[in-house]
């Protein structure tokens, strides 16, 4: 089975060919879907602890965690530190899962997979990327989205030129849905019949 780590900077299209992916058949691990997961079970006690006032009806409220931590390094650290083991293992389960279904590609989106060194840790690195102008317009149109936001977030993700020079392949979603699919199509079908390994998990 080939595991492929789905990466991409904010607003590049990544959830959009993640979907993608799933509407052809291949296994689908969210990580930030594992991190609301976590926040609402497992997770609140935890960052509630670090961060007193950020829980809301045994819910991480996400806004108020991040006004808390973005831009602080070690505040990022305290959270990172409760929230990886969590998603590792729930990522590892569902490699598992797919693995005995008897799938041939499973992927993994994961917004910061060289931000975390997970790339040690697929077979293949695919990162979603757009232009600069274009990734722009995507933020600031998301609903709450502001420049100082965007610029924050942007401050702590790998640089897309950095992710592309170490990617196995590039999703270029400048164009269209339909030039998008059909890149994901093809890259599907370049990748099934690779030779995979044991995934590692960190």
């Amino acid at each position: 089975m080939m595991v492929v780590g789905l990466t991409g900077s904010i607003a590049m299209g990544k959830s959009t060919v993640a979907r993608m992916f799933a509407e052809l058949g291949c296994p689908v691990f969210d990580a930030d879907a594992a991190v609301r997961d976590f926040y609402s079970s497992d997770g609140a006690a935890p960052i509630e602890s670090a961060f007193p006032g950020v829980v809301e009806g045994g819910v991480v409220n996400r806004e108020r965690l991040a006004a808390r931590a973005l831009g602080d390094k070690d505040a990022m650290a305290r959270i990172e530190a409760i929230v990886h083991p969590a998603v590792a293992e729930r990522r590892a389960g569902f490699i598992e899962d797919a693995r005995r279904a008897g799938h041939r590609v499973v992927v993994l989106d994961i917004p910061l997979l060289f931000e975390t060194h997970g790339e040690a840790s697929v077979d293949v690195v695919v990162v979603v990327s757009a232009s600069p102008e274009i990734q722009r317009a995507r933020a600031l149109a998301r609903e709450g989205a502001t420049p100082a936001k965007f610029e924050a977030i942007l401050a702590r993700q790998t640089p897309d030129r950095v992710k592309r020079q170490h990617a196995h392949f590039i999703i270029d979603t400048n164009g269209s849905l339909v030039e998008s699919r059909a890149q994901v199509e093809a890259l599907i079908r370049a990748i099934v019949g690779m030779p995979g390994r044991e995934f590692r998990h960190a």
